[in-house]
């Protein structure tokens, strides 16, 4: 197992007795996809563990926007095992690996130096209180919701208890993160009703008699619950119901989901002039410059936001009513769509998703304050401003 740097570990071990010297891999991953489930990346990413094995003991990591060989010269210096970007390394498939390339010389540093590689890239941008809610915080937005919710990540279930036991089920169900609906959780519907049974040779009964027709008072319990939450929530109802045999549903949903989706939009706590709002948005992200469409007349209030490439919700945020939209990499005609409806302002793809980096440290130093999340120093801005 690799080590820090030894004068820093030796300072840390004498001073700081709560020091944690090495984490098992799966924990750090575990606890990032609870956050972030993979299950909210988009369909064409490739987010999670790219290279690694599970079990392996973490000694420190090195947080990223992207993995370029830089960065990985950075972590071979810094003695860190795992090397968290925001975009994936392996994206679209590798085919080759010939001497030469980028991505051979990263891959085969990390495969001799036991270098774990994981990203967060799509599920974090989809997350309700990702990197779109940290660049809000920066603009002063606090109220926020889903610009364009996620469809078919929610589920209903229903099922069947005797009356006496619905509230052990219910609260067992509401445990595992099932019946939250927006700003409301312990959500349930439930109707009293009767079912019927007869319990067969080598069955054993909660109620009734072998090979005898029986009718018991019955609750009816529904619940909706997100697909990433799926084997807990059914873990937790077969660990609590009384029956034998358990009956229940499984209902895929289309409704949107609150809680996850592309983009946010907000509010100022008060309203802004354009180019005051660009000025502040520019010092914020410490950018040269914002491409941007003509400045409407009317002040900005409404704010929307989508880190990275999102000209693809310029028509929800006109929909939301915003005042602006801010993204990147807006082409020419983007530009077009938006003229005298809102604001739309390029902000720069890396300037946008640049804290990406604050964002994984604050995480994982609220859940491991005492394990080393190193932030890494390279800027991997491949764009230059003359």
């Amino acid at each position: 197992m690799n080590t820090l740097n030894g004068t820093r570990m030796l300072r840390m071990c004498i001073f700081d007795p709560y020091y944690i010297s090495y984490m098992v891999l799966s924990e750090i991953t575990a606890y990032l996809e609870s956050l972030a489930p993979l299950s909210l990346q988009e369909d064409y990413d490739n987010c999670g563990l790219l290279y690694g094995d599970p079990g392996w003991e973490i000694n420190s990591m090195l947080l990223t926007l992207d993995l370029t060989s830089e960065v990985m010269d950075e972590a071979l210096g810094k003695q860190c095992n795992l090397i968290i970007s925001h975009h994936p390394f392996i994206f679209k498939g590798l085919k080759k690996l010939t001497a030469g390339s980028p991505e051979t010389e990263i891959i085969t540093k990390a495969a001799r130096n036991n270098i774990a590689i994981y990203a967060m890239h799509t599920n974090l941008d989809n997350y309700r209180f990702g990197l779109n809610a940290k660049l809000f915080r920066k603009l002063g937005i606090t109220d926020s919701r889903i610009l364009k919710p996620q469809k078919g990540t929610l589920r209903k279930l229903i099922t069947f208890c005797p009356a006496d036991h619905s509230s052990r089920v219910r609260e067992a169900l509401f445990s595992s993160h099932a019946g939250r609906i927006g700003n409301y959780d312990q959500c349930s519907f439930n109707v009293e009703g009767e079912g019927s049974f007869r319990a067969l040779e080598n069955s054993n009964p909660f109620v009734g008699t072998l090979n005898q027709f029986h009718v018991e008072k019955e609750t009816r319990i529904e619940v909706i619950y997100h697909d990433y939450d799926e084997s807990n929530v059914i873990s937790n109802l077969l660990k609590s119901h009384p029956y034998e045999e358990v009956a229940y549903d499984i209902i895929p949903l289309e409704n949107d989901d609150p809680e996850s989706g592309a983009g946010l939009i907000g509010t100022l706590a008060e309203p802004l002039a354009a180019d005051i709002f660009l000025a502040r948005v520019k010092e914020t992200l410490n950018i040269p410059f914002i491409r941007h469409t003509r400045n409407p007349d009317s002040r900005i209030r409404e704010v929307a936001l989508c880190t990275g490439s999102g000209s693809f919700l310029i028509p929800d945020a006109m929909l939301q009513g915003a005042d602006a939209f801010l993204t990147a990499d807006i082409k020419y005609h983007d530009f077009f769509i938006a003229s005298g409806k809102l604001l739309l302002a390029d902000i720069g793809h890396y300037e946008s998703e640049q804290m990406v980096k604050e964002w994984f440290h604050d995480a994982l130093i609220e859940k491991f304050p005492n394990f080393a999340s190193l932030i890494s120093e390279v800027n991997t801005n491949p764009v230059h401003y003359f």
